[in-house]
């Protein structure tokens, strides 16, 4: 069993950025600049925005953070997306989801300028990924891919099985393993809570990407030997021996399934990272892109 480790490869991005950064610097160049907004006190997403700036420094981008109460109405975030949008200086933006109730969260991913959305959920970037053509690739996503490349995980002409059809991993992903190239040209089943028999479609899977959130949802007997399994699943489970009264799992039951897989991700360390990386990696093709338009 070889382990996918994803927060190896992400710094390993992350250094050919940060060198690819400095090169722009040394030329005297415009560096890239993200800018990410949140609305409300939610702690996972603070954690996770915390972690954006963060890497933005490591590499050497310019960020933004731009934080609105929870009680912002769609009209304000609207105002404030209009406002990114026009910014010059600002190469690329996410805004960072769940949004409040009183926010509708499709009105806001369509406000954002398709050039600017490193997060790719624009339905023009979606259909342009669908299309194979040149676009933003959903960071999670795109992080899987640049996994499977750099391991070499064979996926011509395998049985990928997709569990779970959330537009933000489950949809593209299925549409990524069958496209032509590398990784892809894969024969792909998207299943789903409606799927009946699911086990019976997991065990004929040479290829499994799991993105449910149900922890250890994925059992032993529900994999064949040597199978691939990237589990993208991340949910906090009570656990009073640990010293923050929670552990992190994934959809996986890594512990049986491991025994049988010929890769596999790890929760936390695997998917996750991966995300971070790919965000940075589609915020400096933004700030390419941008030059040329020029």
């Amino acid at each position: 069993m070889i382990l996918l480790d994803g927060k190896k490869i992400s710094e390993d991005i992350k250094n050919e950025i940060a060198a690819e950064v400095a090169m722009m610097k040394a030329n005297g160049e415009k560096v890239p600049h993200l800018a990410a907004v949140i609305v409300g006190n939610d702690g996972a997403s603070l954690t996770y925005v915390g972690s954006k700036v963060k890497a933005c420094e490591r590499v050497g981008f310019e960020s933004t953070l731009v934080k609105m109460p929870s009680t912002t109405s769609e009209t304000e975030l609207l105002k404030k997306i209009k406002e990114l949008n026009e910014n010059d200086d600002i190469d690329g933006f996410i805004v960072q989801l769940p949004l409040p109730k009183q926010i509708d969260t499709q009105k806001v991913l369509m406000a954002i300028d398709p050039s600017k959305d490193v997060d790719g959920f624009h339905p023009e970037n979606f259909g342009k990924m669908a299309l194979d053509m040149s676009t933003f690739i959903p960071a999670t996503p795109f992080g899987i891919l640049e996994l499977l490349e750099r391991y070499n995980v064979e996926t011509q002409g395998k049985h990928t099985v997709v569990i779970g059809r959330s537009h933000i991993v489950g949809r593209p992903m299925s549409i990524l393993m069958g496209r032509k190239g590398f990784p892809g040209n894969s024969t792909v089943t998207l299943t789903h809570s409606h799927t009946k028999n699911i086990n019976q479609i997991t065990t004929q899977a040479d290829i499994i990407i799991t993105a449910l959130g149900v922890p250890n949802y994925l059992k032993a007997e529900m994999v064949k030997d040597d199978v691939v399994v990237i589990d993208v699943g991340i949910t906090r489970v009570a656990d009073e021996t640990t010293e923050k009264g929670y552990r992190i799992t994934g959809d996986v039951d890594f512990e049986n399934v491991s025994k049988k897989a010929s890769y596999i991700t790890p929760v936390p360390g695997g998917v996750g990272p991966m995300t971070i990386a790919m965000l940075l990696k589609n915020t400096l093709l933004a700030r390419e892109r941008r030059k040329l338009m020029k």
